[in-house]
């Protein structure tokens, strides 16, 4: 198992099945203080520095209420133009300054192993929150903890999971990061559902393959989505050379009612990293889903928190202190039916 504490989260490929147990383990025992049950202080006067230098919201905003969560306070940087690296900083120089004045960082950046590159100069632990069309390993913990939860209404687990990954899996660094977490299983099968031009990397889907998964690789959803969950993504419109290159793939995979009562089994969970694309050329998850109790993408959300509070607690020493350092809830909350 590897060693957490002072560790970077970086790649997905830092985690072997041991080291993930521990972090799904961790992850459970937060969701008293996400629920507002009872708070949690044991990051009292710790800082966070949020660095966001590509659009985010979901992502951003949980790690800074994990943060907080466990009682630290929050510093962020939002957009390449509100930092000095607009100046021609180094990410090396920026790492050894921000560090200085943080306790842990966590940065997403639109080019590839730049998170990677700008912890290389960082003395406190760096946790990457997407970058580019690389990796996005908190994401993919999140959504290995969310398929463990909702399987295990139906008695089932990670080990012989029947998943369908769909969508642009080209550009989607989620299902990139997921899928290398898969490969750690057992008697996984896989169906990936894509455009021919946004298939999965062929080295994504030979860390699958060569792991003993059964793969499957497909362009139509007919006959496809009898599964235990289906992950749907959207067409990364970042990613493409123009907004009119991705609007050629919307809409090809569009999930609604009627699909999912045709095709998919009666316990199929829905998830998808969101935002989904609403607009009525993609509909990727039509809104008449929303009422359907298999459709988790909201609770996937939620589980996000949980996540990254598990990560901070690990990475900063302290996930066995946690019940040391609690207080009552002074305030009223409802939180109590999302976790």
């Amino acid at each position: 198992m590897m060693k957490f504490q002072g560790s970077h989260i970086l790649s997905v490929s830092q985690f072997d099945r041991e080291s993930i147990t521990r972090i799904l383990d961790v992850s459970a025992k937060m969701a008293p203080y996400a629920a507002r049950q009872k708070r949690c202080h044991v990051l009292d006067g710790a800082i966070l520095n949020n660095l966001f230098f590509e659009p985010s919201t979901r992502t951003r905003v949980s790690f800074g209420t994990a943060f907080n969560l466990l009682g630290g306070f929050v510093r962020e940087t939002v957009g390449l133009e509100s930092s000095s690296l607009t100046k021609g900083e180094s990410l090396y120089d920026t790492a050894q300054v921000l560090s200085g004045y943080s306790d842990v960082i966590a940065m997403r950046h639109p080019t590839m192993h730049s998170v990677s590159e700008f912890a290389e100069g960082s003395s406190v632990p760096v946790i990457n929150g997407g970058d580019g069309a690389n990796e996005h390993p908190t994401q993919a913990l999140l959504d290995l903890f969310t398929i463990q939860s909702e399987m295990k209404r139906f008695d089932k687990g990670l080990d012989g999971l029947n998943i369908v990954l769909m969508g642009d899996l080209k550009h989607g660094r989620t299902v990139h990061s997921l899928s290398k977490l898969l490969s750690l299983y057992e008697k996984v099968k896989v169906t990936m559902i894509s455009p021919d031009a946004l298939q999965m990397p062929d080295s994504v889907v030979s860390t699958l393959s060569d792991a003993g998964h059964e793969i499957v690789i497909a362009n139509q959803i007919d006959e496809n989505l009898a599964c235990d969950v289906i992950y749907q993504t959207r067409i990364q419109q970042e990613r493409f050379a123009s907004p009119a290159e991705a609007d050629l793939y919307r809409g090809h995979f569009s999930l609604n009612k009627d699909v999912y009562q045709q095709y998919c089994k009666d316990h199929t969970v829905i998830m998808h990293p969101l935002p989904r694309d609403s607009r009525p050329e993609a509909n990727e998850l039509d809104t008449d889903l929303n009422d359907l109790e298999n459709l988790a993408i909201f609770r996937q959300a939620q589980n996000g928190v949980l996540v990254r509070m598990a990560l901070f607690a690990l990475t900063l020493g302290v996930e066995d202190k946690l019940t040391q350092y609690e207080k009552p809830v002074s305030w009223v909350s409802n939180k109590g039916t999302n976790f």
